[in-house]
């Protein structure tokens, strides 16, 4: 086979291998129409969406999934806050000003931390906060809105983390030498060099660390404190979308209203997700584009 024959090969390999994830996400997304879809004959779509009372199991049930959309957005909203300062900043450290050795300690350390079970993380959160938030500051449980985001931001700071290290590290030596030689410390080159060069690359990685968050069954299921209801405060318990299919999906009977709306709500949580890669990559996008133009 000649030189030209091997590439072709090759790339017809490569094409049919990218097919198949295509072909295997098409079909996950038509299975879950398919069993999603029939709640709304039940239930219109904006009684599904912003009916605020969930109790599929009544006569006559109610498939309000408000409080388990609100759940979602509070909880990752509040875990991103507490992650991404932390995350990007961890990088910038890493990357730009730790001596070799501390930077080898604190990216095992962190490398570690992601690949931490997100159910050890949330036994964590049962055993040891959740009590000392109880006492600390007095309330009914500690198992709460405040208790799933520090958890969830434990969860996500790795992957904010590793992707801006990497964004900061592809910015060229060229342009931090020259912020050298024209007289800049290290802080300016940092601030106004590195960091706006690595913003798209930075950007990406928050909003992948926040769709991270709000894709988390486990640690949400376990310490969020299961309340289908709207929260008043930050210590009130909340149901998100993840952790009410993974406790109720298994109690469903098959083809039935509950089961249509459990599959309706990972329909809403599929949706999120896109939105959140789609906002990823347009700032991507729009960050590099604002970078090469101040560069």
């Amino acid at each position: 086979m000649t030189r030209q024959g091997k590439e072709k090969l090759i790339k017809l390999f490569f094409l049919g291998i990218a097919a198949v994830s295509i072909l295997i996400l098409g079909l996950i997304v038509v299975f879950l129409f398919r069993e999603g879809v029939p709640i709304f004959q039940e239930v219109s779509v904006s009684g599904f969406l912003f009916g605020k009372e969930w109790y599929p199991t009544y006569d006559p049930p109610e498939y309000g999934i408000w409080p388990l959309i609100v759940g979602s957005l509070v909880v990752t909203l509040l875990s991103s806050l507490i992650a991404v300062p932390l995350g990007v900043l961890s990088a910038i450290f890493i990357a730009e000003i730790a001596p070799v050795a501390i930077r080898d300690i604190l990216k095992s350390a962190i490398e570690l931390l992601a690949g931490l079970p997100s159910v050890v993380l949330g036994f964590f959160g049962m055993v040891v906060l959740a009590p000392w938030l109880q006492e600390t500051f007095d309330l009914p449980t500690g198992l709460n809105i405040v208790n799933a985001s520090l958890m969830l931001a434990i969860m996500a700071i790795p992957t904010i983390s590793s992707i801006s290290e990497d964004a900061l590290y592809a910015v060229g030596k060229e342009f931090k030498e020259a912020s050298y030689a024209l007289g800049a410390t290290r802080y300016e080159t940092i601030t106004r060099v590195i960091v706006p060069s690595a913003l798209s690359g930075i950007s990406a990685a928050v909003i992948l660390g926040m769709a991270r968050a709000i894709g988390e069954t486990m640690v949400v299921l376990m310490v969020a404190g299961g309340a289908a209801a709207l929260p008043e405060s930050l210590f009130d318990p909340v149901r998100p979308m993840p952790a009410s299919i993974a406790a109720e999906m298994g109690e469903a009977p098959f083809r039935s209203g509950h089961y249509h709306a459990l599959f309706a709500t990972g329909i809403v949580l599929f949706f999120l997700t896109l939105l959140f890669n789609l906002i990823a990559d347009y700032i991507s996008n729009r960050f590099k584009q604002v970078g090469s133009a101040t560069l």
